[in-house]
């Protein structure tokens, strides 16, 4: 057990030294070096306990039982973090003089993101949940001199506590039908007709809540706005990380609680897939913010996303390998889209975000504007590139498992997409009406790059991370 809990217990441990070391002595280098190797050492601790979760579950308490699913999850989580740490330094120089604490509540941020793959209780979903959100009600409105972090800090942290409430209710509606709060032992109790409305109502508040958090249709107003505002950093971080986090945990209870057996849960969340994915779409049409776009962008993703939670149900090997695909797929293309707004952004004083602030792109700055367009053929779907796979994935998955209404919803999401993401490509590629007059950080341009070859990799070859995934589900949770 306590081999199982380690990489949890390095993160603890250097998020606590951070902590007081920053209360003690402020230095930006110092503070920045101890979470980068706070987060390798806990990425390679996951080398050492692998052997403990490779054959079984282990139960750390009631409200974690630790697999290799989840270790995956959590590894993923670590390298998208560390990415975006790396880019961080240079970035948060120009925006604030307290930059020490930015990193304290990274680091938290990404220990409740490491929680919600290994829960299986409503008690510590909310707990890892609750630890993600108030760190990014702070980051989020990190540069607290500008008012368009200070006002999407201000949305997220209204908005998200109505969510969070919606979601607690549906707890207690769910615990009020099952009288249990592990995810494996709810069901209804007694088979009543008063049990069934009181199981149907708090599923719906439930999901309610967790469709907030990944932003799908109806409740995606609060998205555009907050992903704008906020430094381009923690947007990235809110795009990947907090959203693959939530999903991760959205998988679980589907399985364990076998939830997709009601007709109507289903229905209902096949409603809001397929709305996410054609107005998510839709709306990313209108934009001519690159932030506001990759916002619409994601909630088109979460609602293809959602195709693997009807896959996981009656197909859990397939359901899984899809998802972990399409996670990882989706976080490398993300986090190259996000890579060069904030390598343009980092020694500037204010964010290169506007299709208008990349025109030409390609010809003044030659790799970002490469990278740039590496990363919007990806997410297009374009063959060549790992995002073709992971749609491919999806839609051979939904094929053979019968699911039209998604399959059609999802070819017609992406025919509306690559309509705007094309429109990043030809800004990119028209020629500057004048010389772009920002200068690129080294490491961030270097990180950007290594991720559009891994979209090009993985896009002609993409068996090394196809037998990986496959190695990790031999021996897929005993549910």
């Amino acid at each position: 057990m306590f081999q199982a809990g380690l990489p949890y217990l390095i993160l603890t441990t250097g998020l606590i030294v951070l902590m007081v070391g920053v209360s003690i002595h402020r230095s930006h280098q110092v503070a920045w070096s101890l979470t980068v190797l706070t987060l390798i050492a806990t990425f390679i601790s996951h080398f050492f306990v692998y052997e403990a979760v490779a054959t079984d579950i282990v139960v750390i308490t009631e409200l974690f039982r630790v697999d290799s699913i989840a270790y995956f999850f959590n590894a993923v989580f670590l390298l998208a973090t560390l990415v975006l740490v790396l880019f961080a330094q240079v970035f948060l120089d120009r925006r604030t003089k307290f930059t020490e604490e930015f990193y304290v509540l990274i680091l938290a941020a990404t220990l409740g993101a490491m929680m919600l793959p290994a829960s299986t209780h409503f008690a510590s979903l909310i707990l890892g949940l609750e630890v993600i959100s108030i760190s990014l009600y702070a980051l989020i409105a990190y540069p607290d001199h500008a008012r368009p972090p200070l006002e999407a800090g201000l949305k997220y942290l209204v908005l998200s506590g109505v969510g969070t409430a919606t979601l607690l209710m549906g707890m207690a509606f769910i615990y009020a039908a099952s009288g249990n709060l592990d995810f494996s032992s709810i069901h209804i109790t007694d088979g009543s007709m008063e049990g069934e409305i009181l199981f149907l109502i708090g599923n719906t508040l439930f999901w309610c809540g967790i469709a907030f958090k990944l932003s799908l249709v109806p409740f995606h107003i609060w998205t555009p706005d907050v992903y704008h505002g906020a430094p381009s950093v923690v947007t990235a971080f809110l795009a990947t990380v907090s959203k693959g986090a939530v999903f991760a945990v959205v998988l679980r209870y589907v399985i364990e609680a076998d939830i997709l057996s009601s007709d109507t849960i289903s229905n209902a969340i096949m409603l809001i897939a397929c709305a996410s994915m054609v107005i998510g779409n839709l709306l990313a049409l209108l934009q001519n913010n690159l932030k506001r776009l990759l916002a619409y962008s994601s909630i088109a993703h979460m609602g293809y996303l959602l195709i693997v939670v009807f896959l996981i149900s009656v197909n859990t090997s397939l359901g899984y390998e899809s998802a972990l695909f399409y996670l990882v797929s989706y976080f490398v293309m993300t986090l190259a889209a996000f890579g060069v707004i904030i390598a343009l952004s980092s020694k500037s004083e204010t964010e290169v975000d506007t299709l208008n602030g990349i025109s030409g792109l390609l010809w003044t700055k030659p790799a970002a504007g490469a990278v740039l367009i590496a990363a919007a053929l990806s997410l297009a779907g374009i063959p060549l590139t790992v995002g073709f796979f992971a749609k491919y994935y999806l839609f051979t998955a939904g094929i053979s498992e019968g699911m039209w209404p998604l399959v059609v919803c999802l070819v017609l999401g992406s025919g509306l997409g690559i309509f705007y993401y094309v429109r990043i490509i030809f800004r990119t590629l028209e020629k500057p009406q004048e010389e772009l007059s920002v200068s690129v950080p080294w490491l961030g341009l270097s990180i950007t790059v290594l991720l559009a070859l891994a979209i090009i990799v993985f896009g002609l070859y993409p068996t090394p991370l196809v037998d990986l995934i496959r190695a990790i589900l031999v021996f897929p949770p005993t549910l």
